[in-house]
């Protein structure tokens, strides 16, 4: 293992309630060698006073209403802590949205989405009845009608609208540009003419507006470009219908720390300057009657909170090339690095205020040579096989995206509060895997 300038672990990265107690990693009073040893590894840890102290901050700095986007992250726990927080749930799926009812979440606080929603998923939402709906495109316009017409629910609408702005952020995070498959262009017209056909229908109800930019942004200059568009089209729907829009959801897409070198701004500050970037754009608008401002964040609510561990399997160094720490885990329990390149911290969580003073790349255990966790990582140059190391901020995306990539089963889940810790995903055995097929599993 190449040596370079030692540099321990910043401790600001872990959720707020975990600490370093004698160099061991300890969160909500439990020790992580414990968790993995009583969970196994890899193994997705949470702090629930993490997320709940978060969801709070939302509520305050969004008093017109806040919906957590589960597709960040959901389970039946997260979606019974996020009802008992106050906040609403966003859906994107038939699945996601069976299991907030599942989960006994309140159908009149979900909210529903999605690019291209089946008969199914559509007449699911409408049956609930779900909060609000959210509009992609005409399809699913004519789709919702002829439910409507056998005598499905009338549900609310919300347009999502393309701003047509760069929200500063990776391509694949990006939705709001004007070449992207989400929601109705308003350069065009479309997002205005969307409007107008709900309006013109008796098989749904003209609800508000709903545009998302994207994802892990820092920077406030595209949500105030957004916000600057969307009070126009607020303005052309109250002259040329002569209706108001009653609730404006400006998205998500607040960035998070993943690494020492990261500086988004807190939730409280993001609030502050939407709040008053939407209250200007109004203003300059000239708009009537004020939307209620809304917003669906994920990533800024449960990616701080989430840790991984791994057990390291083999050390491998390839002469004046690199070092490869290979651990029990990969692309199938965080596909982000691979995806599009996302960054991570990592440390040894038995020494974690130990010098890291070896330049190492994390590798995974599947059969790609992407399979790569963490590039760069920095650990201490004696680590050793069987040494539990761990990732910080892994609660967004990682859970939501798991697969079973080389037959490889999903890692467990696991709450931790107050001392005590909980399963609330448990870890696949080799039989889930062999269940679902047919041929092998039982038919019957």
């Amino acid at each position: 293992m190449a040596s370079t300038q030692p540099m321990r672990f910043d401790p600001t990265l872990l959720p707020r309630s975990a600490a370093i107690v004698g160099g061991r990693l300890v969160v909500a009073g439990v020790d992580a060698e414990a968790l993995a040893d009583e969970f196994g590894t890899p193994v997705y840890v949470y702090d629930e006073a993490e997320m709940r102290a978060r969801c709070r901050e939302y509520r305050v700095g969004f008093p017109d209403g806040v919906s957590y986007a589960s597709k960040a992250f959901l389970c039946g726990a997260m979606a019974r802590l996020i009802a008992e927080e106050g906040l609403g749930l966003d859906v994107a799926s038939g699945g996601e949205l069976a299991i907030a009812l599942a989960a006994g979440v309140d159908p009149s606080s979900i909210t529903v989405h999605g690019n291209n929603k089946s008969d199914d998923e559509l007449f699911a939402a409408m049956s609930a009845p779900a909060k609000a709906i959210v509009l992609d495109s005409t399809d699913e316009l004519d789709r919702i009608e002829r439910l409507v017409a056998a005598e499905a629910p009338v549900p609310s609408l919300l347009v999502r609208v393309n701003p047509g702005i760069d929200a500063h952020t990776h391509e694949y995070l990006a939705t709001g540009a004007t070449d992207s498959k989400f929601g109705f262009s308003l350069e065009s017209g479309a997002a205005l003419a969307a409007v107008e056909a709900i309006v013109q229908t008796n098989a749904a109800r003209f609800a508000g507006l709903h545009a998302h930019i994207g994802s892990q942004i820092f920077r406030p200059e595209g949500f105030d470009a957004a916000l600057a568009r969307l009070a126009g089209l607020v303005r052309d729907i109250e002259t040329r219908f002569g209706i108001d829009v009653d609730e404006l959801c400006i998205g998500g897409g607040l960035g998070v720390r993943y690494t020492t070198g990261d500086d988004p701004p807190s939730i409280g500050q993001h609030a502050a300057a939407v709040r008053e970037s939407f209250g200007d754009a109004l203003g300059r608008a000239g708009v009537a009657c004020r939307p209620r401002l809304t917003t669906e964040p994920g990533r800024s609510i449960v990616a701080p909170a989430g840790i991984t561990l791994y057990r390291v399997g083999t050390i491998k160094t390839v002469p004046g090339i690199r070092t490869y720490v290979s651990v029990d885990g990969g692309i199938s329990d965080n596909l982000r690095p691979a995806l599009y390149g996302a960054q991570y911290e990592a440390f040894v969580t038995s020494r974690a205020d130990a010098d890291r003073d070896a330049v190492v790349t994390i590798a995974g255990k599947h059969c790609e040579q992407g399979d790569l966790l963490v590039r760069d990582a920095r650990l201490p140059a004696d680590l050793a096989v069987g040494e539990l190391v761990a990732t910080p901020c892994t609660g967004a995306y990682g859970h939501a995206m798991a697969n079973n990539y080389n037959s490889i089963v999903r890692p467990a889940v696991v709450f931790v509060a107050d001392g005590a810790a909980r399963a609330v995903v448990r870890r696949e055995t080799l039989a889930d895997l062999v269940a679902r097929d047919v041929v092998l599993g039982d038919s019957a």
